[in-house]
């Protein structure tokens, strides 16, 4: 019987040793694709970082010249040439935003921060003060609950939270705006949520919204470069969290960002 099973066994050893050989050359192909994938990305990063930078320059010029033609020759203007020269110069202001935000999109990633221990509650009080023009002009009430300590890059988790909540200041209905800051712990987590009482979104476009250059509306009707909650997006994922959203239009809007707990066991000196 040991005789007739043999072939058996040896064609079953076979099989074995050839699946642990497919399994390392998949393992070998994927670790060569995540290593290309990760060049690529540095190169992208790079590309919008020198493209971006180099821009500066000649827009600053442009921007220069026309405000020095608005200043000596604004007697000789007539109504018509005013309102060309003020397009002009709402162009040059948006561009420059423009270069702004995609300088910052590529830097996230591109430099060594550590991650730390960062208390939100100080964070979200840097936001505050930050848009404080923002606030009062549109008359904004915010209401902060008790906020964590989470793990993450306390500069990027300032572009974080000031995105969030210039957009629910930006994005505002019929009434002035009215913004909830909560937090719930969730296992290793804090699930953090930015609610407002805007004109919120269709769920068709909760994906949509976070890509680059994505505008569900026009220039004229809110202003901005399309880049705010990409950038978001990219930040979170970049500290290995999660941003999602729930919204329904005319009822406003929940931002929630998930971020690892800051008494994480999670080594301090990790680099991002």
């Amino acid at each position: 019987l040991g005789y007739l099973l043999k072939p058996f066994t040896d064609i079953g050893l076979l099989s074995q040793v050839h699946l642990l050989h497919q399994l390392g050359q998949t393992h070998k192909q994927l670790k060569n694709r995540n290593a290309e994938l990760e060049a690529s990305n540095r190169e992208l990063e790079q590309f919008a970082y020198v493209v971006s930078h180099d821009l500066k320059s000649p827009l600053r010029t442009i921007t220069g010249y026309c405000k020095l033609l608005a200043k000596h020759c604004a007697e000789q203007f007539d109504a018509k040439a005013g309102d060309l020269m003020h397009i002009v110069l709402g162009g040059t202001d948006r561009m420059q935003q423009l270069i702004d935000d995609l300088l910052t999109y590529s830097r996230v990633g591109r430099m060594g921060q550590a991650v730390e221990a960062v208390d939100l509650s100080e964070t979200l009080s840097r936001v505050v003060d930050n848009l404080d023009a923002a606030i009062e002009e549109s008359g904004t009430t915010i209401d902060i609950g008790e906020m964590p300590m989470v793990r993450g890059i306390p500069l990027q988790l300032d572009q974080l939270f000031q995105n969030l909540i210039d957009n629910a200041i930006k994005f505002q209905g019929e009434d002035p705006p009215r913004i909830h800051v909560s937090a719930q712990r969730i296992e290793d987590t804090w699930q953090v949520t930015v609610a407002d009482n805007g004109i919120g979104i269709e769920a068709k476009y909760f994906d949509e919204i976070f890509g680059v250059f994505q505008r569900l509306h026009t220039r004229e009707e809110y202003a901005g470069t399309g880049i705010g909650l990409a950038l978001c997006q990219k930040i979170v994922n970049h500290q290995g969290g999660r941003l999602w959203v729930e919204s329904e239009p005319g009822k406003g809007s929940k931002f929630h960002v998930e971020l690892l707990a800051g008494e994480s066991e999670a080594d301090p000196a990790q680099q991002m």
